[in-house]
């Protein structure tokens, strides 16, 4: 929210449209104020500190908005939100085809309780469909995107580090067949993943780049594709059977790779008839869903690219998907607004149709112990649901901004989401609620 009442939550494309998020004014209670005091204001408003979960038990905004100083409530607000932000689609009206199929939900469940605000943390959007820019490797360390750089941020220590800067020369100090070795200059990164302990970004161009956690420098660089449209879409890290690493890049040119890590050799290339926006590969490692710009998504197998069965459901693009840990079950998220929970063993339809408030399901995780599945929308909610009871209950977090990210890191203690806004950016971090949290009080 910016100090003259206009509230900056939108993405301008190539045309200059608003892509996700239309402006929304909000009357500020010093209307009249001249330059200065606006100045004030706004130096006012960006020295407000972090907030903790003491301080939001005594009635602080988890975001530190001031409520009391503007002439409208949070409910209020809530309501112009919900009522006015625009959500991006390929398919006018798509939210609202899908709506009627959706399974209704109560939300008022607490899985997760508030824990931090982190205001230094300034998580940055630099794709508006693509939102996997927050990795947590543990729940005291995530690792996010700001500016032209992955920064590194400890819950315990508060402080932030640099882990690579991509705005200038970035070289690999390792020789590898393929590998680029003069490097790239001035990478937009479009996505990132971070997992057993290498970190791999995708940019614009279809720059690959991957870096060791535990080495200076970059291990490898290379260029995917050299087709006009080469955008990195998704990036995603695992263990094969065998106990190898792998990561698989999903791209604009409909293609799917896999690389190993030992010598980063590109193992299998497999294209579809559309742009791939988002793949997941099951936990036996043999399937893998595939989403991208069709309203169909695909089950594909793994080893060799062939399509197993179509998942027809969706009325708009898709961006998320991700497995159960039981390898039974999938969830994908579209456009349209809702995310659908799959059966690999019947694919003739979905099992549930879960629905979004505002905008696009661009951010799909299940929890590792396969308790919850969590996703969230372009902005303003992140949904937990319980699996356990058919996903027939849930936990709706709620606040204002563009979301970058979500990440619960492999024991789920901890859930993490990177808010973008002009003034109110920051790092959302909860904590799983156990039976024993009672316990808590007398620490």
């Amino acid at each position: 929210m910016s100090l003259n009442g206009v509230e900056e939550l939108g993405y301008i494309d190539e045309e200059g449209e608003i892509e996700e998020g239309e402006f929304v004014d909000v009357e500020y209670p010093n209307g009249g104020m001249n330059g200065e005091e606006e100045d004030d204001e706004y130096a006012q408003l960006m020295r407000i500190t972090d907030t903790s979960a003491e301080e939001a038990r005594k009635g602080k905004d988890i975001q530190g908005i001031p409520w009391d100083r503007l002439q409208t409530t949070r409910q209020e607000y809530r309501k112009i939100r919900v009522e006015q932000y625009k959500n991006y689609e390929n398919f006018p009206n798509s939210g609202e085809l899908v709506e009627k199929t959706c399974q209704q939900v109560k939300k008022g469940s607490t899985y997760y309780d508030f824990q931090y605000n982190a205001r230094s943390v300034n998580p940055l959007i630099l794709h508006f469909q693509l939102r996997n820019l927050v990795w947590a490797t543990s729940k005291h360390d995530v690792y996010f995107m700001s500016n032209a750089s992955v920064f590194h941020w400890s819950s315990l220590s508060h402080k932030l580090r640099e882990v690579l800067n991509f705005s200038g020369q970035v070289t690999p100090i390792e020789r590898y067949p393929k590998s680029v070795q003069e490097g790239f200059f001035g990478v937009n990164v479009t996505t990132f993943t971070v997992g057993e302990g290498l970190l791999v970004a995708g940019g614009f161009q279809g720059e690959l780049i991957c870096k060791a956690l535990d080495r200076q420098g970059v291990c490898f660089c290379a260029r995917t594709t050299f087709e006009e449209n080469a955008i990195t879409n998704a990036i995603e890290i695992y263990k094969d059977l065998s106990g190898g690493t792998h990561f698989m890049i999903s791209n604009n040119d409909c293609g799917v790779r896999e690389y190993d890590v030992e010598k980063y050799q590109l193992l299998n290339h497999f294209r579809f008839p559309w742009s791939v926006n988002h793949t997941s590969i099951s936990p036996d490692r043999k399937l893998m869903t595939v989403v991208g710009d069709d309203r169909d998504g695909l089950l594909v197998d793994s080893q060799n690219g062939k399509v197993i069965s179509t998942l027809a459901g969706h009325v708009d693009y898709s961006f998320a998907s991700a497995w159960h840990p039981s390898g039974l079950y999938f969830a994908t998220g579209n456009q349209d607004k809702s995310c659908r929970v799959w059966d690999a063993r019947n694919l003739s339809s979905s099992l549930s149709v879960l629905k979004g408030n505002i905008g696009a399901i661009r951010s799909v995780h299940y929890s590792s112990d396969g308790q919850f599945l969590y996703f969230a929308e372009a902005a303003d909610f992140v949904h937990v649901y319980s699996t356990a009871l058919n996903y027939s209950k849930r936990q709706e977090i709620d606040f204002f901004g563009e979301i970058s990210g979500i990440s619960m890191g492999p024991d789920d203690e901890s859930l993490y989401i990177g808010v973008w806004d002009r003034i109110y950016a920051s790092l959302l971090e909860f904590r799983r609620r156990h039976a024993y949290d009672y316990l808590d009080s007398f620490v």
